[in-house]
């Protein structure tokens, strides 16, 4: 058998790999095998974008010895680049450098040569890049009476010869401003190329002088209560600011459907809603550049992700008949649209894409969390719950898939708690009750000792204990239930006042004082049932999936979302939030609806994945589903009142579960005050 003449290289983080010929340019091999690399100069080795480090030695597992007699020599392109700029050690111009042998090429993900400075991470993982704006310095021949060709013509022309663009649109709104930007730059200058799906015509949305060396993206997410945005390197992948703020359309309603009910109700109602959300994304934006240090022209690319009404709202379309069944989209499928059609304050020819809705309820939030934790790729039962005033559920593996979302209001945010409140410092954010004294031991937000240590006072008389947030609401009713303090339906023991007087009577019930100091925080009985009705929606939404997918254990669980993101599972889990699992395979993802808008801002791979799977999510729509009523009442027990937990069984002592004797005389033990409050009503 003859040997394969051709060197094999492997790109990494990727893991393509080919085989190419001696001589082969790096850059070139990388595009043939669909490897993203960066290159805004063209080839001429100026920009430094397509850097690339050699790793060496033998790997066994690819076949391969890499070695630097496989790649050529510096170039005098690497020198002229080095010696004007900074090039590290070990790394390489792929543009210039060549193969010689086998090779394993690292395409570097962090910020690269003229890149902004990271001010703000993400969770480490790299998203392949293949961005639909592209920057293409070129050099464009001047005018030349001979040759009677106009100014824009030859710069297509230039484009096509140096970067491969064929029938070339041209935004108007750069009409009037092309031949100056070509005369100011000495005709050398940087045309953005937008290109999203294949098959499009390409357009040039914006034109620099000179080199262009970055471009910016957004990534926001429009929750109903907070809005979340990155500001993204389009060129490195890196998120180099973030910023958020409170969603102003809170002051027309607290939920989703009282915000309906104000554009039913007041005819300017959609229009208001809409000037105070696009009003918020113009300061979040002039905040971001503000701290990377970037002007807003330089964004060229928007993502946007967020539920079906505030999807609505963002675009301007009136979301009333989301209002009622059927829960009719406007528009379910992606929208590709133009920025300042959104009176978004960035460069004129920027594109927005809007992630699509998977239908009803069910948003672009829930499709960007899908893309970002993709239960839609896993061979097991992956449950991912992006818990906020509107719950959303996403079930399933790679054969079948559901969704649904659930009302659970705002009381996991800290509203409708009569000591909640937004986490920020002073507020109460973990909580631990001893069994024994049932003394609690609280952390608060700003300090980093428990209430019990030694400085703690002092520590917090700064921040102030000021009330109780989102995670700790979760603790302290799974505490006080771990605790004895209320029986599994969720009823505070009066009894246990003649133990501790942390158990205090409460008009006709019980309350528990959690903190004495400068404002007494308590927990009421209505706070326990806020909390009980918020978890038992969610988890009764969770078991119609799981109903739906025939199966009676989920294999995973992710946590979506910012209060996700601090949430303990195993509280969450005692409280019967999720259904039973084991604990190491619940994670928390942070804000997953934000990181999935940002894997579609950098890759439209991406979008062109999710928009495929949303048409085969399965939606089913809870209020229509006969078993819902009964899955809701057997989980407003804690943690449930029909389902086992074994797995948390193993880690946490679970109350014994009472007959329904027992319970009765604890009813009557506890004053009989439930009991004569159901009577008078």
């Amino acid at each position: 058998m003859t040997e394969n003449p051709d060197h094999l290289v492997l790109f990494m983080p990727s893991g393509k790999r080919g085989r190419f010929t001696k001589g082969t340019q790096i850059i070139d091999a990388a595009r043939e095998l669909g490897v993203y690399v960066e290159s805004v100069c063209g080839g001429r080795g100026i920009c430094g974008r397509c850097q690339i480090d050699i790793q060496t030695g033998e790997f066994a597992k690819h076949g391969i010895t890499s070695t630097l007699e496989n790649i050529s020599e510096f170039s005098g392109k690497e020198k002229r680049y080095a010696e004007k700029r900074e090039l590290k050690d070990g790394r390489r111009l792929s543009c210039s450098a060549t193969i010689e042998g086998d090779l394993v090429v690292d395409i570097p993900q962090e910020g690269q040569a003229n890149a902004a400075v990271v001010r703000k991470v993400d969770d480490g993982r790299v998203i392949e890049r293949n961005p639909a704006i592209q920057l293409c310095y070129v050099e464009v021949e001047e005018p030349d009476m001979h040759k009677p060709l106009g100014d824009l013509d030859r710069l297509k022309v230039a484009l096509e010869r140096d970067w491969g663009w064929e029938d070339l649109m041209v935004d108007s709104h750069l009409m009037p401003d092309i031949q100056k930007i070509l005369r100011d730059g000495e005709w050398k200058v940087t045309a953005v190329v937008h290109k999203d799906m294949d098959g499009s015509r390409p357009s040039i949305v914006a034109l620099f002088p000179g080199l262009k060396n970055q471009a910016y993206g957004i990534a926001c997410d429009i929750g109903s209560t907070t809005i979340a945005m990155h500001l993204v390197s389009l060129l490195s992948g890196q998120t180099i600011a973030s910023s958020g703020t409170p969603n102003p359309q809170i002051r027309f309603g607290e939920d989703l459907m009282s915000r309906v009910s104000y554009v039913m109700m007041n005819p300017d109602g959609r229009e208001a809603m809409t000037i105070a959300v696009r009003n918020a994304l113009n300061n979040l934006i002039e905040n971001v550049c503000t701290e990377a240090k970037v002007e807003p022209k330089d964004i060229l690319d928007l993502v946007f992700v967020g539920n079906p009404i505030m999807h609505h709202l963002f675009l301007g379309i009136d979301p009333t008949e989301l209002g009622g069944a059927p829960f009719a989209l406007a528009v379910s499928g992606a929208v590709h649209t133009w920025a300042p059609d959104l009176d978004l304050t960035v460069n004129r020819g920027a594109r927005v894409y809007v992630l699509p809705c998977i239908a009803g309820h069910v948003g672009a939030d829930a499709a960007a969390v899908t893309l970002c934790e993709g239960p839609h790729r896993q061979d097991s039962q992956m449950l991912v719950v992006d818990v906020g005033t509107n719950a959303e559920i996403v079930l399933g593996n790679a054969q079948h898939t559901v969704a649904a979302s659930s009302p659970t209001g705002p009381a996991f945010e800290g509203a409708e708690i009569s000591c909640g409140q937004r986490a920020a410092p002073g507020a109460i954010e973990r909580v631990r009750i001893d069994p024994d004294t049932l003394e609690p031991k609280v952390k608060v937000i700003g300090v980093d000792m428990w209430s019990d240590e030694e400085g703690f006072e002092a520590a917090s008389s700064v921040t102030g204990v000021t009330g109780v947030c989102g995670s700790a609401i979760i603790e302290v009713i799974a505490e006080m239930y771990l605790s004895g303090i209320i029986s599994e339906d969720g009823v505070v023991d009066g009894t246990l006042a003649a133990k501790s007087n942390r158990i205090v009577e409460d008009g006709r019930t019980f309350s528990y004082v959690l903190w004495r100091g400068e404002q007494e925080l308590k927990i009421t009985q209505t706070d326990v049932r806020a909390i009980q009705l918020a978890k038992a929606a969610l988890y009764a939404g969770i078991k119609l999936l799981m109903d739906k997918q025939g199966i009676e254990k989920v294999d995973s669980i992710s946590f979506a979302g910012a209060f996700g993101t601090f949430i303990d599972p195993k509280y969450a889990m005692v409280l019967g939030l999720i259904p039973d699992c084991d604990l190491e395979k619940v994670n928390a993802v942070g804000n997953a609806a934000g990181y999935g808008a940002k894997m579609a801002l950098l890759n439209r791979d991406f979008r062109r994945e999710i928009e495929d799977t949303v048409t085969r999510i399965e939606k089913i729509e809870t209020a229509l589903e006969p078993d819902f009523q009964a899955h809701f009442v057997n989980a407003m027990a804690m943690p449930n009142k029909v389902d086992p937990f074994p797995k948390l069984g193993e880690v946490v002592n679970l109350p014994q579960k009472k007959a329904p004797s027992e319970a009765n005389s604890d009813d009557a033990a506890s004053g009989g005050r439930r009991r004569r409050r159901r009577a008078r009503s």
